[in-house]
């Protein structure tokens, strides 16, 4: 059986490539864009391969603007690590840098009753395509591109000596599933040992369970934790209803914030089944309901039935995975809009997010004031937030998170 040591090592040591953009990659780069398209390229010195240093050239310059890691099969042709013209090794001692600064930033979160974070946000922290989410003493990485194989070796020890984690899982997007340029299997523990796949963790004083190994991304969905603790903080002694619950994130907290009814809403019934056993790992008094099926669908059959909530969450998971699906996507948060007011009770708070990152916050934001306008019921926007403290924002693509708090005045 090969370790994982042996699995490193067989991947090829990475080689230094010099690439020449056109005026418009240029531009790009120089505003601090990390992504190169396979159009900006005017001119590179040879074929290159997967995690291949990329040192990138300005087409009217001529100097050197940044530093890269080279994907021959994607469109988004270099992932910039580097921007600048100063001499920079890319090595053991670069990315520890770049963990310790990402880092720090989460340093706040970590000063509340609160042990899972993100502490990589691929772009966002200077580097692309490298997810690291934390939950409690376990960190689960998510590679979306084979670049980051070639690093991994000098990348692990950084990881794991600055959160102090025990168990370090390895988790491998589709793309790299696919590929047979490695050896690694989705799921596996590089470091340390894993007693349970289903991890318990704190956030904001509420008690979660991440499936570190199957479960979707990284087992668990990290961003929404502000807005959770916001829902469970307005749910003593109400009714809420959370829409699109997956692993009941917005649930929990109600439940743990005295809300005395829950009903979870979701098409998968293994989803709800661990709502319901998230539920299970605080102390509440209230009644958690599951509702399996379509969210379009049952939504419709609730105002059938004349239910209305105190408190309805929708929370989706993305329209819009690529521009096409734009316009299919703004309808559909239309309907949503429409269907969460009809259930939202009389003076209740409808909640409405979208993480749709081809969706901008202001057309969200525009189709949600739209569709409420022709409700005809009176309301205030009592608040509206986006990404928390570890899922920062340093580029303009990178702003998926939006979440508008709607509250009825009759």
């Amino acid at each position: 059986m090969m370790t994982f040591s042996d699995k490193l090592r067989s991947n090829d040591q990475p080689k230094r490539l010099a690439v020449k953009l056109n005026a418009t990659g240029e531009q790009y780069v120089l505003k601090g864009h990390p992504w190169v398209f396979s159009k900006a390229i005017k001119k590179i010195n040879k074929g290159g391969h997967a995690g291949d240093l990329a040192i990138i050239f300005g087409g009217k310059s001529n100097g050197m603007v940044g530093i890269g890691l080279y994907d021959p099969e994607s469109p988004i042709r270099i992932k910039i690590l580097y921007h600048g013209n100063d001499p920079v090794v890319i090595n053991k001692d670069f990315f520890r840098r770049k963990i310790e600064d990402a880092f720090e930033k989460r340093k706040p979160l970590l000063k509340t009753n609160t042990n899972s974070y993100r502490l990589i946000f691929g772009e966002n922290d200077g580097l692309p395509g490298f997810i690291a989410d934390v939950y409690a003493n376990v960190l689960v990485v998510k590679l979306y591109s084979e670049i980051w194989l070639p690093y991994l070796e000098i990348m692990i020890p950084g990881l794991q000596e600055i959160t102090d984690c025990q168990t370090i899982v390895l988790r491998l997007s589709r793309q790299l599933l696919q590929s047979d340029s490695h050896h690694f299997v989705d799921g596996e523990v590089i470091y340390g040992a894993l007693e349970n796949e289903v991890v318990k963790f704190v956030e904001h004083g509420v008690n979660f369970s991440a499936h570190v190994i199957k479960g979707h991304k990284t087992g668990y969905f990290l961003d929404h934790r502000a807005n959770r603790k916001q829902v469970g903080g307005w749910s003593r002694g109400k009714t809420v209803l959370d829409v699109f619950s997956y692993a009941g994130g917005f649930s929990v907290h109600a439940l743990a914030g005295g809300a005395k009814e829950v009903t979870s809403l979701d098409i998968s019934k293994q989803a709800l089944d661990i709502a319901y056993k998230n539920g299970k790992l605080n102390d509440y008094s209230g009644t958690h309901e599951l509702i399996a099926g379509d969210a379009f669908e049952a939504l419709k059959k609730l105002i059938k039935d004349q239910k209305t909530f105190d408190v309805v969450v929708i929370d989706p998971p993305s329209f819009a995975k690529q521009t096409s699906e734009i316009t299919l996507a703004k309808k559909k948060y239309a309907k949503l809009a429409e269907l969460g007011e009809k259930l939202t009770a009389k003076n209740g708070l409808l909640v409405l997010a979208s993480c749709s990152s081809r969706v901008t916050a202001q057309a969200f934001f525009d189709i949600n004031k739209e569709q409420l306008r022709q409700g005809h019921r009176k309301y205030h926007l009592i608040l509206q937030t986006g990404h928390d403290v570890d899922h920062p924002v340093s580029f303009s693509e990178g702003a998926y998170l939006k979440c508008g708090y709607y509250r009825f005045k009759d």
